[in-house]
């Protein structure tokens, strides 16, 4: 292989995303590390506790903060891997917690679409299956999409996943 064959392989397309998104309520801008708009640069100091930030964006809810019991984390594991095998992503890992997601993921998609695919996909099983009754979203807006750029980074992102996320949630 030639130098220029080598710069030009897939250096600059990642091997995959690690997604988290939360449910809707569930992380208030104001709590001891949270990152808003604002303070979302890297090397930027996470933010410092702030009750009052907390209430304040308490009262801005719309609707209760939303939690997923046993129900809703089947559901929203079958629209995961529904949504994978239909757009033929590859689904590495999920994890569906009482108040996030988290997944990895590879596809010839941005992570945005793929993420925005999922919570579309999620918040229909869910409304099929009778656990989200809602008319609104159960999810927040936007989420965290990471770049996994090398098997060394899916490897640990896929160890985060389905390791390093506390006890297994029972079905409630």
């Amino acid at each position: 292989m030639s130098d220029s064959y080598s710069e030009f392989s897939n250096e600059r397309i990642p091997r995959g995303y690690l997604i988290t998104f939360r449910s809707y309520g569930t992380w208030l801008h104001g709590r001891a590390g949270s990152v808003d708009r604002f303070h979302n640069r890297y090397g930027t100091p996470k933010l410092e506790r702030n009750d009052k930030r907390i209430q304040y964006n308490a009262c801005l809810l719309k609707h209760p903060p939303v939690s997923f019991n046993g129900r809703k984390r089947t559901a929203i594991l079958a629209a995961l891997k529904e949504t994978s095998s239909i757009r033929r992503w590859d689904l590495w890992a999920a994890n569906i917690r009482s108040n996030h997601v988290h997944l990895v993921v590879s596809g010839p998609e941005k992570p945005e679409r793929i993420m925005n695919a999922f919570k579309a996909n999620a918040t229909r099983t869910m409304r099929e299956s009778g656990c989200w009754l809602r008319g609104e979203s159960p999810w927040a807006r936007g989420g965290s999409k990471r770049y996994l750029w090398n098997e060394r980074d899916m490897q640990n992102a896929i160890a985060y996943v389905l390791y390093d996320q506390g006890e297994c949630l029972v079905d409630d």
